[in-house]
């Protein structure tokens, strides 16, 4: 077999030797000759198929101690018409070297990673295009993509209306059936020459389809429609030719199939459009233009010609175009889009801002930091479209129905019209009853049951702040049992306050917070800032101040002119032993700091970390959705035991490191329990890998949207609990429309095959399915 030849970037290398190490490890492998480049970080290999694959490749890079990094291409698809279509994609692109495919019916796109270098766009629109499909990349312009969508809904449309007017003639043969009487209001002739152009010329696609589909080694709903509407037609055509007016014809049935089932389609494209308006509605949120200020001039050009470092002009009732900081003016933003706080924000002067916010009052001059694609509305956005294109866990069984759908009712098909016709002697009813059951069964229902409802549900939460990684993400949290919560900056605001101040000399409390503040001045220390805001808060004034010095852990001193030496630190640090005044303050979890001159005691600082005034509700309605709310912190067990009990929680583990935090939770998960684990991702990052779901919390657009499997782009758990309420209620979408369509195939083949519906009924039974599926989902819309 030909030798195949892949370029892999390589990471973690830092010299010549390390390119020499990755060479003889690849080239100890049977078959493979490689050549490793540290200039250009990438390692050209050469092996035999027959004998490896990338993955082994990758897999022997990885031993070695270093690492081939992932890459993903999204295409969008045409040509598919049921789920079927969309598994046979996902095989052949898995066949790819290193590939792991997610082709999604309702999104028509296909998602597909790899080892980086490995492929090639081309390389996967071709092998889409060797299954008989077309592909194409995916276009970021959603004015461009709505375009096209609305130009192939018309194109579909005319070719209904062309098949509805040939079709309509049939009303009074179907009427006559229906009564009983005898065919033949309309000619033969007449009834063969309006049947065929829709049999072969408007149902031209289901021929295409169907033998794409068995040249590919499947089969899907293109060869149940064809071969049902062809076997109708042609035992019209031969009985109207041969004079046969003893016999039966289904010009009429074949002809009303096909219109309806291109009615189907419309109905089922247009709300699979409203299933994807989460995206398009964020994509609306970034404005077409901006006003920019270069060369002195205001210029308003698209937002595609932004660049960074543009400063960009925003007035009152804009939307800001770029990511950047604000240079001049000050303004009210809603950032609702991103934090999910309803209130308007003040911005001014040096803070951040985001593309996509909205200036509700003032004007701003902003300095463009992330334009175009860089932004944080983009990373949203592609987030969002990313997570509706993954599979749920529950999605498997319907998955596994379908792969086996089609040949299954193929048979059952040609049972019925066996034994229809051999117990009741009547070949011409037996052929009808087939016909009934190749229409009436169709795998789309099971096949959009899934993800019809993730890509509503997930772009619910996105424009709620409750943004899902993945389907995974969002089944596992619609099954949680414990919810493990850390302390800080989760059910805490995460900034310590200056609560109480005690003299220990004679003097005043604001003397004793100015001292103080001006030894901590330009410090970063957390309790450092909090004394330093109590200062301004209370406008204390900031003294200058010599010979400054700092012990690690301890606290700081420096000289005060007109005052002298001065110490601020830890109380045994400072006086060299806990007055008895401080234990009440230890008691109720609170940090104490130590004021001295020349070793006298001065006054003492009691800070506190704030519980955030929404924890204590949240955990009340997540005890009321049946999920137990845990704490596991690194904090002393008497902060940690206050902070629980004002937030209403009873189990506390304090004085956790990162490992124990995990090990707990590995207890926990032994129990049975489903496990998730709220945290900022960083300290927490061991404990989040381990639980079944993570939940990372931020304010606003510093939150890292990939670190963990749910964010929350507003730092509070009542969202936390809103992604719990809105992923249930997703999984309770999700089972209905399995349950509708399991139901619809259970009953409707079996009445097909004893002849209680006819072809008609089950053409339209066979369109209404898909719809009434979407639509069920499109319901999730109203959740609030």
């Amino acid at each position: 077999m030909s030798q195949q030849i892949v370029n892999l970037p390589v990471e973690g290398m830092s010299c010549a030797a390390c390119a020499q190490r990755i060479e003889k490890v690849l080239g100890r492998l049977p078959g493979v000759s490689a050549s490793v480049s540290f200039a250009s970080e990438t390692a050209r290999i050469e092996f035999d198929p027959a004998l490896q694959d990338v993955a082994a490749l990758r897999g022997a890079i990885s031993k070695a101690g270093y690492r081939v990094p992932d890459a993903s291409v999204q295409v969008a698809i045409s040509g598919m018409t049921c789920v079927a279509c969309a598994q046979r994609i996902e095989k052949v692109l898995n066949r790819l070297p290193g590939a792991t495919a997610n082709v999604n019916f309702a999104t028509e796109t296909a998602t597909v990673r790899f080892p980086a270098g490995s492929l090639q766009l081309d390389d996967v629109i071709a092998a889409v295009r060797r299954a008989g499909y077309d592909a194409s990349v995916q276009s970021d312009d959603s004015a461009a993509r709505q375009q096209a969508a609305q130009q192939h809904y018309r194109r579909e449309l005319l070719w209904f209306v062309l098949s509805l007017l040939l079709t309509l003639p049939f009303a009074g043969e179907m009427w006559m059936m229906a009564a009983g009487q005898q065919h033949g209001w309309l000619p033969r002739s007449w009834q063969l020459l309006l049947a065929t152009p829709v049999q072969f010329l408007v149902g031209w696609r289901f021929y295409r389809g169907a033998w794409l589909a068995l040249r590919g080694g499947s089969a899907n709903m293109d060869v149940l429609v064809a071969l049902g509407t062809s076997m109708a037609w042609l035992w019209s055509a031969w009985a109207t030719v041969a004079g046969r007016h003893d016999l039966y014809v289904y010009f009429e049935a074949s002809a009303v199939i096909i219109t309806l089932v291109l009615l189907g389609k419309l109905l089922e494209a247009r709300a699979k459009r409203r299933t994807a308006g989460a995206i398009e509605s964020l994509l609306a949120l970034s404005p077409k233009t901006a006003r920019v200020e270069r060369d002195d001039q205001l210029l308003e050009l698209p937002i595609g010609q932004l660049q960074p470092d543009d400063l960009v002009i925003v007035r009152h009732g804009e939307r800001l175009a770029v990511d950047g900081e604000v240079e001049a003016g000050n303004a009210v933003l809603d950032e609702s889009l991103l934090t999910g706080e309803s209130l308007p924000v003040e911005r001014s002067v040096g803070d951040r801002v985001y593309a996509g916010t909205q200036n509700s009052g003032g004007m701003l001059k902003v300095r463009a930091r992330g334009v175009g694609g860089h932004t944080q509305l983009a990373a949203i956005v592609r987030a969002v479209a990313e997570a509706q294109g993954s599979k749920a866990p529950i999605q498997a069984l319907a998955d596994k129905i379908a792969a086996v759908f089609v040949p299954a009712v193929l048979v059952i098909a040609l049972l019925t019209l066996l034994l229809t016709g051999w117990l009741a002697g009547d070949w011409p009813l037996a052929f009808i009853h087939a016909v009934a059951v190749l229409v009436i069964a169709c795998p789309c229902a099971l096949g959009l049951a899934t993800p019809t409802a993730v890509m509503v549900g997930m772009g619910n939460g996105a424009r709620r702040g409750v943004l899902f990684r993945n389907a995974t993400a969002l089944q596992h949290a619609a099954e949680l049992d414990l919810l493990v919560v850390d302390k800080t900056g989760t059910l805490t605001v995460g900034k310590p306050q200056l609560t109480d101040i005690v003299p220990l000399a004679d003097g005043e409390e604001a003397q004793w917070l100015s001292w103080a503040a001006s030894l901590e001045q330009g410090a970063e220390h957390p309790l450092a800032l909090a004394i330093l805001a109590a200062a301004t808060s209370r406008q204390a004034p900031l003294l200058a101040v010599e010979a400054f010095e700092a012990t690690i852990g301890k606290g700081v001193s420096a000289v005060l002119p007109s005052v002298g030496r001065l110490q601020l630190g830890t109380p045994d640090w400072v006086l060299g032993t806990v007055p008895a005044v401080a234990q009440p303050f230890y008691a109720e979890g609170k940090t104490v700091l130590a004021l001295a001159r020349a070793g006298v005691p001065l006054a003492l600082f009691a800070l506190a970390d704030q519980l955030r005034p929404t924890s204590q509700q949240a955990v009340q309605q997540l005890a009321a959705l049946g999920v137990k709310v845990a704490m596991l912190t690194g904090d002393k067990p008497e902060t940690a035991t206050t902070i629980a009990r004002e937030a209403g929680i009873s189990e506390v583990h304090a004085s956790q490191s990162p490992q124990d935090k995990a090990a707990q939770i590995r207890q926990w998960q032994a129990q049975g329990l489903r496990v998730a684990m709220v945290g900022d991702g960083i300290n927490d990052a061991p404990a989040l890998a381990v639980a079944d779901v993570s939940f990372a919390m931020g304010a606003g657009a510093d939150v890292a949207i990939e670190a963990a499997d749910v964010t929350l782009m507003k730092g509070d758990l009542l969202h936390l609990a809103d992604a719990v309420r809105l992923s249930r209620a997703t999984m309770r979408k999700i089972r209905q429309n399995l349950f509708f369509a399991f139901v619809y195939n259970v009953l409707g083949i079996p009445l097909a095959a004893i002849g209680m519906l006819n072809p008609v009924i089950a053409g339209a039974a066979m369109a209404a399915s898909s719809v009434s599926v979407v639509s069920n989902s499109l319901l999730l819309r109203r959740w609030r």
